[in-house]
């Protein structure tokens, strides 16, 4: 059996149930839920896309509102500035296209803030055309599967998509759910510290398992720097405050946030520069 038909099969039966793969679920829907889901967990992407979509069930409803609003809704999600592209896309997306999200890739590409990845999902999930659709658990399961390595060292858009290209089936809706499956069976089987094998369906295929599950020797993959003391750290107690308040945040209220005035002033400075801050009357607000 290939890979395909076996992790097709699983999905069919183990996938889990969301939102975005309800049937009629929009392409500004998933639009959305891509964004959201870059580097924040499923459980809090739910409701928070819920409630998100009720306001704003269409890309003309979002650009219709504030930056602001959005960056506002977006609350904790993590990395707001995904929040304004999202408000930057909805309004290039009523300009260009008459409010329909585009199944290019090109297209989707042209829009704000949306890479390669988010392009080719919006075009596979909602639209069902046949491109492969690679993000880490994608290219884990294939590092294991196919090359043997316990882990997939440092991405190569070029490689990455080609291995999974080779993965899909020939027809698109079948392709459309391969894509789905490995990106599914990395997420909750092949994982990265504690892969359940047992559970696996492709288990008696995987080349990693075949040859002994050796340790990863590539080079080095870059992680993310530690979140607490960071810039980001600072930069996120700003802009609770700054969301939370209904008249601009005074500068005596934001020294008050973080004690190193050096890196409190270096996070609020990259705040103005993103946009996700400006500054008004003294103070200091959403835009």
């Amino acid at each position: 059996m290939t890979i395909s038909r076996a992790v097709n099969e699983w999905f069919e039966e183990h996938g889990r149930d969301l939102p975005w793969r309800e049937p009629g679920f929009t392409a500004w829907g998933t639009l959305v839920s891509e964004i959201m889901l870059q580097q924040t967990q499923v459980a809090r992407v739910i409701p928070r896309l819920a409630q998100w979509l009720e306001r704003w069930p269409t890309p003309a409803d979002l650009a219709a509102s504030p930056p602001g609003d959005a960056v506002r809704a977006w609350d904790r999600l993590g990395y707001p500035r995904r929040a304004l592209a999202l408000h930057a896309a909805a309004t290039a997306i009523s300009e260009r296209h008459g409010g329909v999200v585009p199944e290019d890739v090109d297209e989707l590409l042209a829009l704000p803030g949306v890479g390669d990845y988010t392009a080719r999902a919006v075009a596979v999930f909602a639209y069902g055309h046949r491109h492969p659709v690679v993000d880490t658990n994608v290219r884990r399961v294939i590092a294991r599967a196919v090359d043997g390595k316990a882990q997939a060292g440092p991405p190569s858009t070029r490689r990455d998509l080609a291995a999974m290209d080779a993965l899909l089936p020939a027809d698109d809706a079948a392709a459309r759910i391969t894509n789905a499956a490995v990106m599914e069976l990395g997420a909750i089987v092949c994982t990265a510290r504690s892969p359940l094998c047992e559970a696996c369906p492709i288990a008696a295929q995987c080349a990693w398992r075949a040859a002994g599950y050796p340790e990863y020797d590539g080079p080095k993959v870059r992680t993310q720097a530690r979140f607490e003391g960071s810039d980001r750290q600072v930069r996120g107690l700003i802009m609770r405050e700054v969301r939370a308040a209904d008249v601009p945040v005074t500068p005596a209220e934001i020294a008050g946030l973080w004690a190193d005035a050096g890196q409190r002033e270096r996070a609020l400075a990259g705040l103005l520069r993103d946009g996700l801050l400006v500054q008004v009357d003294g103070g200091y607000e959403l835009p």
